[in-house]
């Protein structure tokens, strides 16, 4: 029978290394991405500790970019990752990107189709299935809200113009965005696309709320109906 290893814990470290220490004295922006994600991650399991099991994590999925876009099945892959790990690193990054989202988006003044891409093109350049959003805004063209429309399967999403007039009512909104992926990483619109954006520009006629633009993402590209003078 082999000899047990086992693992050292990270309380029998020095205070000064260890990371929710560090991040007390020093401030979170002093640690690095595995030394983060071990405080979340909370817990070693086996013969690793949180720091070893962050640095597995983040060398399996290479970065954080990646890790966001795992599933949790994927995630527990992951020896010493378990199902409340993986959540819990889920609802993590969950958190952080809709305060990016938030705070680079919320009052920001939209003058141009690259103004919308910039906040939203990291958020959803990435996603697995398509989502549809609406971006409400004032009379100044300020963000007032993001609200997501609906979420459907890896080619298309079921969307109707009450779902996406219903929280510009609510927010008193002066007119509004449309905003989707292509999870396929082709912007292009398809026939459904077109269809859709001239039913919900003609429903925000008769409701008094000006359809500004339908922005299709990509990879790392984008479609404009606005640009291209398709509304």
């Amino acid at each position: 029978m082999g000899r047990a290893v086992y693992k050292e814990s990270i309380k029998q470290w020095p205070e000064p290394d260890r990371p929710k220490e560090k991040l007390i004295a020093n401030g979170p922006a002093f640690l690095s991405d595995s030394e983060l994600l071990s405080i979340i991650i909370g817990s070693g399991a086996g013969n690793k500790n949180a720091l070893d099991l962050a640095r597995d994590l983040l060398n399996r999925f290479d970065e954080l970019c990646s890790l966001d876009m795992a599933s949790v099945e994927e995630i527990k892959k992951v020896k010493g990752i378990g199902e409340t790990k993986a959540v819990t690193v889920k609802a993590a990054l969950e958190l952080a990107r809709r305060f990016a989202v938030s705070s680079n988006g919320t009052s920001k003044v939209i003058r141009t189709s690259e103004d919308v891409v910039s906040v939203y093109i990291r958020q959803m350049k990435n996603m697995k299935k398509e989502v549809f959003k609406v971006v409400l805004l004032n009379v100044k063209n300020k963000v007032l809200k993001t609200a997501t429309v609906s979420e459907g399967g890896l080619t298309s999403s079921v969307v109707h113009p009450r779902d996406v007039f219903s929280p510009a009512i609510r927010e008193s909104a002066h007119g509004v965005i449309l905003l989707h992926n292509h999870p396929s990483g082709d912007p292009s619109p398809s026939e459904e696309d077109m269809i859709l954006t001239q039913r919900i520009t003609e429903a925000g006629r008769l409701l008094h709320i000006k359809v500004l633009d339908h922005i299709i993402i990509g990879d790392n590209r984008y479609y404009s109906f606005a640009d291209e003078e398709e509304l």
